[in-house]
């Protein structure tokens, strides 16, 4: 193995910022600062491949083939290709993402839904590691992402956020997400009434052994995970809002 054999780039792209870092990979941890740019307004493909090339740029790994990259994204991925758009441009449904970005980049890539490369860093290096059963990762930000992993194995392309809500407009991550917090001034204790129906509906649709609640809000775990009332336990992500940085470098390598 070369120097950099146990490392690599993980690519975080949200709807409102596109975080990066270098992991190392025998650790799971960030190797370099973390470096953040805003999401293009409108998330257009080409716009949010500019983007990426600068914070790759900024770590000094653009022209780095050696270092392998991954790259996280709000949308179901199957073969690369985005099926879905979350919080991004509907250009990106039915949209051959990974080939645009290898193309774009000049290198291989691994292209991956947010989520699930944060529930991937949670198994490797975090709350999910040794845990059986089924794992629930949700991830509370501009919307709700979602990872199933059963014994340690992921499900992929689970979209829990968008769960309806019976007789209501709109869908749970709408109702629910950190970003409804924000948008309507709720308090702890008034979003956690929303979080706990949320929960309260996976449970019983789910029935699993552990909830993880990601997203950069989870450092602030202590204000609303208190207040639910259910039966799972439920427990912060430990990699909290590096975790789709972390999980993409290490779905990079396989």
């Amino acid at each position: 193995m070369g120097a950099n054999a146990r490392r690599a780039v993980g690519v975080d792209i949200g709807g409102t910022g596109i975080k990066a870092g270098i992991v190392d990979l025998d650790e799971g941890v960030l190797a370099s600062d973390r470096v953040k740019v805003p999401t293009p307004a409108g998330a257009e493909p080409a716009d949010v491949l500019a983007a990426v090339r600068t914070v790759l740029d900024t770590l000094g790994v653009a022209d780095d083939h050696s270092v392998h990259l991954g790259v996280a994204f709000p949308a179901i991925v199957k073969g690369g290709r985005t099926l879905s758009a979350a919080n991004v441009s509907d250009k990106w449904i039915g949209f051959e993402a990974e080939k645009f970005f290898e193309d774009g980049l000049g290198r291989g890539i691994h292209f991956a839904n947010d989520a699930d490369v944060a529930g991937v860093a949670e198994v490797r290096y975090g709350a999910a590691r040794g845990r059986e059963g089924l794992v629930v990762l949700t991830t509370l930000g501009t919307g709700i992402g979602s990872a199933l992993i059963y014994n340690g194995v992921l499900v992929p392309n689970s979209e829990l956020g968008h769960l309806q809500r019976a007789k209501q407009k709109g869908d749970a991550e709408t109702y629910a997400a950190y970003s409804a917090m924000e948008r309507e001034e709720l308090s702890w204790e008034e979003w956690a009434e929303r979080l706990q129906w949320y929960y309260s509906h996976v449970e019983f649709l789910f029935s699993p052994d552990l909830f993880i609640v990601g997203g950069g809000v989870s450092k602030h775990s202590d204000q609303f995970l208190p207040l639910l009332d259910i039966k799972t336990p439920i427990v912060p992500a430990v990699h909290r809002n590096n975790a789709g940085i972390i999980g993409a470098a290490a779905l990079a390598l396989g």
